[in-house]
């Protein structure tokens, strides 16, 4: 699929619902830092992305809650190596590995109790954590 990124069987993004913006990175590079615009501002609108469930969907949101702009679009930047198409394929990277994250459902927990032995070590430390305080405070007049 021309024009598509494929994250799972099913489910991609379209490019032309993917903005970028090229900046200034910050770092090392000497003079060409100041010349060339090689940090990547990704911005994905999330109601672009096809094929996503709702529950897909929400976790993803809840992933990505800090990450979203005043539009509600996911923000990316990279700014990792020089080389601007490399870092424009860095904040793909990223954004594949956030709606991959959002893709596996968590497992359910589960409710556990301690073991009769567990129950047992925790009331002995607290009879000896009581044993040694009460022997600071006896009072041997």
């Amino acid at each position: 699929m021309p024009g598509m990124i494929r994250i799972a069987p099913g489910i991609s993004i379209d490019e032309r619902r993917i903005e970028e913006r090229f900046l200034r990175a910050a770092g090392p590079g000497g003079q060409n830092v100041n010349k060339v615009a090689t940090k990547v501002d990704l911005r994905v609108d999330l109601a672009a992305i096809e094929g996503l469930s709702e529950a897909a969907r929400a976790r993803l949101l809840a992933l990505c809650r800090h990450r979203l702009d005043a539009d509600g679009r996911l923000m990316v930047t990279s700014q990792v190596t020089r080389n601007q198409a490399r870092n424009v394929e860095d904040a793909r990277e990223r954004v594949r590995a956030l709606v991959a994250q959002a893709l596996r459902e968590p497992r359910p927990r589960k409710a556990s109790r301690p073991s009769a032995g567990a129950r047992q070590q925790r009331i002995d430390a607290k009879k000896r954590r009581s044993a040694l305080k009460r022997e600071r405070t006896r009072d041997d007049d």
